[in-house]
């Protein structure tokens, strides 16, 4: 039987992410074990936020059916997570969150008001009440180029933007592979936690018209705290052999010293200004039929009877 997710870890509480290659992933009892070279490690899953697959992976049924009943999101990735294939469930199976965020994404006013407190979190000194967008979107321009510089003399490393190319990854210089490295896991990360409290990563505001719109939004807010000094330090490190598993080592460290899940939770709330919401993953009512005049009705029963 599922457990009731009111049992597990909260998400704020949970450990950030796992990621596997060229791996058996089968269930053992209530969690999974991973199979590599003979060896077998157990791992807690109900205590994981997002399990990463790379490359060589193979996961039996049963283990993702004890991954998803522990309310841990599943991601088929590329290797070192540079590229996105596939994602499971998250935890919530309510849709009250993602109808109020669409209903947000959807109002111009709402959707300008969500993107100044998006603004306001990264920039909470500044008030952005009387800015147009124009005005916000040119001091966060600022506000990053400025802070990538002082990350480049503090590190010392020469910093000459964001360059790289899929198709030629090794080309690109250490500094972008860190950063795109440290970036994916953080993807990975607020995807997760966006799908788990019951939002849509699609329905952005600041971004838009991506299928994770949302989660660059999100990732965003935590940038500059997680993911570029993770790079920069794994660029200043002299003695890194794979230059892409140190930046997602120090971005782990990082995250959880930072506590981002549980600013991730405490952040969505603030920027819908709504109360959080339990969520039983173990739902069993019919939910509700839309109706034109009240908003909606009771599911599960034959109108023709009425």
């Amino acid at each position: 039987m599922p457990k009731d997710l009111h049992e597990l870890p909260k998400l704020r509480d949970s450990l950030s992410y796992l990621y596997i290659e060229h791996a058996i992933i089968e269930q053992e009892n209530s969690a999974i074990v991973i199979i590599r070279q003979g060896e077998r490690t157990p791992v807690p899953i109900a205590s994981i936020t997002v399990l990463l697959l790379g490359p060589g992976t193979s996961i039996t049924h049963a283990a993702v059916r004890a991954v998803s009943e522990n309310g841990c999101m599943i991601e088929w990735c590329g290797e070192g997570i540079m590229r996105f294939y596939a994602v499971g469930m998250g935890e919530t199976r309510s849709a009250v969150n993602l109808l109020k965020q669409a209903r947000f994404c959807t109002d111009p006013d709402k959707h300008l008001l969500v993107v100044k407190r998006l603004y306001q979190l990264r920039f909470p000194k500044i008030k952005t009440d009387n800015m147009d967008l124009r005005q916000i979107r040119g001091l966060e321009g600022i506000r990053v180029r400025e802070a990538y510089k002082l990350f480049s003399k503090q590190y010392g490393i020469k910093w000459q933007g964001r360059n790289y190319k899929t198709q030629s990854w090794n080309e690109a210089d250490p500094i972008n592979r860190a950063l795109s490295a440290a970036n994916a896991c953080l993807y990975g990360l607020c995807h997760a936690a966006i799908v788990s409290l019951g939002y849509s990563p699609g329905l952005g505001f600041i971004h838009t018209g991506k299928l994770l719109s949302f989660v660059y939004d999100i990732a965003d807010l935590y940038k500059l705290q997680t993911t570029v000094p993770a790079a920069f330090g794994t660029a200043a490190s002299k003695s890194v052999f794979d230059i892409e598993k140190e930046a997602r080592i120090r971005c782990r460290v990082l995250i959880k010293e930072q506590k981002i899940l549980k600013r991730i939770a405490d952040d969505i709330i603030f920027i819908f200004d709504v109360p959080e919401v339990e969520c039983d993953i173990n739902e069993d009512n019919a939910g509700e039929l839309w109706d034109d005049e009240i908003d909606f009705v009771t599911g599960g029963r034959n109108y023709a009877e009425l």
